[in-house]
């Protein structure tokens, strides 16, 4: 499979690392993070997300005026600050965590060639296929477990229409069976919580109403996990986060769950976000910093963040084995 010529197509240059044509590859594909955690940097990487028409669909002649001359203005200060609170030594934790389950993933199968992009932000997908020029086959794997047109398709968009491409694993059981196995370490560690919160991304309602399956992927991947951990509904919630703008989001919020157990006066609380598969921006500042805050805030007492999947090991085999079968349906 020739991907260095399809990359090539979309303006990529420079020198690369060919494969095998006996080999199949893997490219796993995460959604993007700023490079550095100031502001110029993040403004680059917001202005290449929040220009997708598949992220934001407001009309161009409406919607590019309001981003360059309101948006990023604002907001890069505003996000540099909060990248700079949950900044590794190794770099942005989405871009580590990722990485890092490439390395091992490429260890866990020896006889493929595996790489990492990001959507948004490098390395990009057309840099991630050129180092898999020449191997047989070519898996592209993004790393969201439940599909939506906004992050799912975004990544189809600039993948080779010859590449095997995973479009979910919402209700893989290897994905549920990590997960689960990642709480129940937690709760090895901490003790368990009177309430399990499970956080999704959000979505614009406009879009579930327009036929998106990511709710309702959601709400599967939720039940499965509940269900290998034996949690009866009285200690699950189900909630969404990252809502942008004034439009209706997909709910109940997260923000508003974790007010409603703070005001009940909950001992303690856990959030996991199954939609993540390395913690970011959005768990380890959103949740674990500005959650805990709201939870506190309005009378909680105990409140946990449960690690995202990450370099786990079984994480490590889930991904070999989506990728693997995604291979035998070919």
């Amino acid at each position: 499979m020739k991907v260095a010529n399809e990359a090539a197509a979309a303006g990529v240059a420079g020198a690369h690392r060919p494969g095998s044509p006996e080999r199949d590859a893997i490219l796993l594909v995460n959604l993007g993070t700023p490079a550095a955690p100031d502001e110029a940097a993040v403004r680059s990487y917001l202005a290449e997300f929040l220009s997708d028409p598949r992220v934001v669909a407001i009309p161009r002649f409406i919607w590019l005026p309001l981003l360059h001359g309101v948006i990023l203005r604002r907001r890069p200060a505003i996000s540099a600050q909060k990248y700079r609170s949950i900044w590794m030594p190794e770099g942005s934790p989405l871009a580590v965590y990722t990485r890092r389950q490439a390395s091992l993933l490429q260890e866990r199968l020896p006889d493929h060639r595996v790489a990492w992009a990001m959507r948004y932000g490098t390395p990009s997908i057309a840099d991630g296929l050129r180092k898999l020029d020449g191997c047989r086959r070519v898996v592209v794997l993004p790393l969201y477990p439940q599909f939506s047109e906004s992050t799912t398709e975004s990544v189809r968009d600039l993948t080779p229409k010859s590449a095997l491409f995973v479009e979910s694993f919402h209700d893989h059981p290897a994905y549920i069976s990590a997960v689960a196995g990642g709480i129940r370490r937690h709760w090895a560690s901490y003790g368990e919580p009177n309430v399990l919160v499970m956080s999704f991304h959000g979505l614009p309602q406009r879009s579930i109403d327009r036929g998106d399956p990511y709710r309702d992927q959601c709400l599967a991947s939720a039940r499965l996990i509940a269900s290998a951990l034996g949690l009866n509904d009285g200690r699950l919630r189900v909630s969404f986060q990252s809502r942008f703008g004034r439009a209706r989001w997909i709910q109940p919020y997260t923000t508003d769950v974790l007010a409603e157990l703070g005001r009940l006066a909950t001992t303690r609380v856990d959030v996991v976000c199954p939609g993540f598969t390395s913690d970011c921006l959005e768990t380890l500042e959103e949740i674990a910093i500005e959650g805990r805050e709201v939870f506190v805030k309005n009378g909680g007492c105990e409140f946990r963040l449960v690690p995202c999947l990450n370099d786990s090991s079984d994480w490590i085999d889930a991904l070999a084995q989506i990728a693997l079968e995604r291979c035998a349906k070919a």
